[in-house]
């Protein structure tokens, strides 16, 4: 690699080279909370190389110092991180920049190429630029187009790389100006230690991976909750719904993460390759198959805890006859030799009753019931993605006492008893891939393509039942009850944490 790098700190691996970060969005409710706390942490655990810049690019006009101290106040008080040392954070903050102007104006961006070139020479960074774009999506072309524009798309010299990162992957705008090899398509679910634990959990450990078949699972489900309504962006919410929004790219994420096969190597380029045959392998939807194994809903006004909460109608900048989805229940068949005849089944909403993030794989009972006139839970094996990461597996045991009483019982790995209260965030942990060039966790331009062929069909079907009505559920309660009849039609039930 080019120029010197840095050392690397206990949370991260690998070598940094100096490199300056342009974080469009800075003064954004996503940059103050996670990705410049992500930052300072990466800077703290010399993570961000041995010289940096982050440059902030925002529409709000405000002096560099303004702009440090705004972030500042906002680490302190709302980052994720923990606690934030003074002295660090001035040492990190000497680091910031500010670029103020408008994402469709071609002169902001001939001024930040100018500061960037400054920037290089002053910091010695050797032209390494990472694009972060913190911002909402409809805004992507103008800033795509611009950096093609200025010149920016493209490394200064042979020896430098440019990179860009994007939260809601558009496959074509940014590939008219960025190579595959520089996009980083960042889903933060894919920075949590448990989902990259599953990996190991599979392929590290003798005793999962011979069972992880249709020959001893049952079923597998992936629930994403959360307790939260659309809060202030019902605007953005109308135009995406939790379709789009969660099982397009997170839910289907971790359901080619439990389904894959083992990668040659973990690498970016194996690993990416067994997550796509994944997405490949599932059943595609036609009219029927959403009829039959696709479930919507919306919440209605009710309580979340002991606060009553408005329904999805009555939120601010939200149609009051809107047919948006705030909940989707789906059924996966996946068609190969390893899961042919296991059903995978989502679920994602807002305003549910627990925040909750986690994948339950159910084995099947065993063959021959001795116990038969017990009754005995299945055999679960559960991820608990967030908010306490960790692991748990279930199984029957026969309680103290003269009588052949069974009970289920679970055994517990928790990742904060474990290893301590890590300060790493999952932002971090991408970033941190990111500014060392490895792809492995992000998403692939074919993979995002093969994803969206599976949920165009649905909204496609839901498009055109324009007279449809969407099932209400209450806010507060664990979706509508068509997502439990999509499962008793089976003999199954959900597993409600």
């Amino acid at each position: 690699m080019a120029g010197d790098t840095g050392g690397s700190g206990s949370a991260y691996g690998g070598a940094v080279e100096p490199c300056t970060v342009v974080l469009f969005g800075a003064s954004g409710d996503l940059a103050k909370r996670k990705v410049v706390p992500a930052m300072y942490d990466l800077a703290i655990h010399n993570a961000l190389g041995t010289r940096y810049a982050i440059v902030g690019f925002a529409r709000t006009p405000m002096s560099e110092d303004a702009f440090r101290t705004a972030l500042g106040d906002a680490a302190k008080s709302i980052s994720e991180i923990g606690p934030i040392d003074p002295k660090r954070w001035n040492e990190f903050a000497s680091n910031l920049y500010y670029s103020p102007g408008d994402y469709a104006n071609p002169e902001a961006f001939t001024q930040l190429a100018k500061r960037l070139a400054e920037l290089d020479s002053s910091k010695n960074t050797g032209g390494n630029r990472l694009f972060y774009l913190s911002t909402p999506p409809e805004v992507y072309p103008d800033i795509v187009e611009q950096l093609g524009r200025a010149g920016l798309a493209r490394p200064s010299s042979p020896n430098a790389w440019v990179r860009i990162i994007i939260e809601k992957p558009l496959n074509q705008i940014v590939l008219n100006v960025f190579d595959e090899k520089q996009v980083y398509r960042i889903d933060h679910y894919l920075g949590k230690d448990t989902v990259q634990n599953l990996l190991v959990l599979r392929f590290g450990n003798g005793i999962f991976e011979p069972l992880w078949n249709r020959n001893y699972v049952d079923q597998v489900q992936i629930t994403a909750a959360e307790t939260l309504g659309v809060e202030r962006r019902g605007g953005f919410y109308e135009t995406t719904g939790a379709l789009r929004d969660m099982i397009q790219s997170h839910v289907l994420q971790l359901t080619s993460l439990v389904a894959v096969e083992p990668p040659a190597s973990f690498d970016a380029t194996a690993v990416r390759n067994e997550k796509l045959k994944v997405l490949q392998s599932i059943r595609p939807f036609d009219l029927e198959m959403v009829a039959q194994s696709v479930v919507r809903g919306q919440y209605a006004p009710g309580k979340i805890g002991d606060q009553p909460v408005p329904g999805y109608r009555q939120e601010p900048n939200v149609n009051p006859a809107s047919k948006t989805e705030t909940f989707v229940a789906a059924k996966l068949l996946i068609d190969n030799w390893r899961w042919a005849g296991v059903p995978f089944y989502l679920r994602t909403g807002k305003r549910l009753a627990k925040r909750t993030t986690e994948i339950v794989i159910q084995f099947r009972r065993a063959p021959h019931i001795v116990f038969r006139e017990k009754e005995i839970e299945p055999n679960r094996l559960i991820l608990n993605i967030q908010p306490d990461e960790g692991i748990s597996v279930s199984f029957g045991a026969k309680r103290p006492g003269p009588e052949m009483s069974i009970g289920n019982v679970t055994m517990n790995f928790c990742y904060r008893e474990a290893f301590g209260d890590a300060s790493r965030s999952a932002y971090s942990t991408l970033l941190n891939d990111c500014v060392r060039g490895d792809a492995t966790l992000f998403d692939r331009g074919d993979s995002v393509e093969a994803a969206w062929s599976l949920v165009d069909p649905i909204i496609d079907v839901w498009s055109a039942a324009k007279s449809a009505t969407v099932p209400q559920y209450p806010a507060g309660s664990w979706g509508p009850k068509e997502s439990d009849l999509l499962l008793e039609r089976d003999g199954r039930q959900w597993y409600n944490p």
